[in-house]
């Protein structure tokens, strides 16, 4: 992958203290980057970037909660005006009962979705170009979107939950492409996601389910690709500079489990123009967050 300098640029990853996302911190500060590290728990984040060369800031970030996805951007504007690349990296995986956020949402579409589509729309204006980076998941290609129960009041499933959580997420990265293109902006929105890679968070959630759930996760972890070949495709998506509006990458390999960075398929409803305007209204409304509205769309 080529070493593209971004000294000077200031870039916002969500997530960074572990896994993928402390790997894509790690890729861009090696290329120069300012790296905003956004975490929920602060000491953990900077333990976790320490030895990192370059500069790294860490700062606190819930995206499961309205009010402090608002003080973080409002504290970060205040101190880094412009910037040039955030990568949605953040995400949750939970298995068992339904849970909700401060504000009343389901935890895993708050966390996965709604709170990524927030902060993007508060940080846009700070934007003159650059991109936006939504990390994907393979899972949303099963997924299926229900406008009547967002927030999976109805026969809730923890793995369903979270499968529509990162489709969501697929369909703001697609959508929010096609709105910066309406708008004539030179940003651009591109999306990725890592195959079967061995990280925490999908064990973590499997050991869950017992017995049963331990053995899958020893399977997860002899079959996934090492968080430095999963990284790949988000640091690709982040900083080629042959990528383009709407481009979406993932491992090439059968299944696009592991192997090379190539061309990611999407699921239909990611792709569907009337999904991403409609989810993009509810997500409007749930959040307060008002954004690159579309001439006719309903509000």
């Amino acid at each position: 992958m080529e070493n593209v300098e971004l000294t000077g640029q200031v870039a916002v990853v969500t997530g960074g203290n572990s896994g993928l996302g402390l790997a894509t911190v790690r890729g861009l500060a090696e290329r120069g980057a300012r790296v905003v590290v956004a975490v929920r728990n602060v000491p953990a984040g900077l333990e976790a970037v320490r030895g990192i060369g370059g500069t790294v800031e860490v700062r606190e970030l819930d995206l499961a909660s309205m009010a402090s996805v608002r003080a973080f951007t409002a504290e970060l504007i205040d101190d880094h005006p412009k910037l040039d690349l955030l990568v949605n990296n953040a995400g949750v995986m939970l298995l068992g009962p339904r849970r909700t956020s401060a504000d009343g949402f389901e935890l895993q579409f708050a966390t996965n979705a709604l709170g990524q589509f927030a902060l993007t729309g508060l940080l846009l204006g700070s934007f003159r170009s650059g991109r936006v980076v939504n990390v994907s998941s393979a899972t949303h290609r099963g997924a299926h979107l229900d406008f009547a129960d967002l927030m999976f009041e109805r026969g809730y499933r923890a793995n369903v939950s979270y499968a529509r959580s990162k489709l969501a997420a697929t369909v703001f990265g697609v959508e929010l492409d096609r709105r910066l293109r309406a708008a004539g902006s030179p940003m651009i929105s591109v999306l990725a996601h890592p195959g079967m890679t061995r990280t925490k968070l999908t064990p973590r959630a499997l050991e869950q389910h017992g017995r049963a759930g331990r053995l899958v996760s020893r399977v997860a972890l002899l079959a996934g690709q090492p968080v430095e070949r999963g990284v790949l495709p988000q640091l690709h998506a982040a900083t080629d500079p042959s990528v383009r509006g709407g481009d979406f990458y993932g491992p090439s390999g059968p299944g696009e489990l592991r192997g090379p960075v190539g061309r990611a398929r999407l699921a239909p409803q990611a792709s569907d123009p009337s999904v991403g305007q409609r989810l993009w209204a509810a997500a409007e409304e749930l959040t307060g967050v008002r954004y690159l509205s579309v001439r006719g769309a309903s509000q």
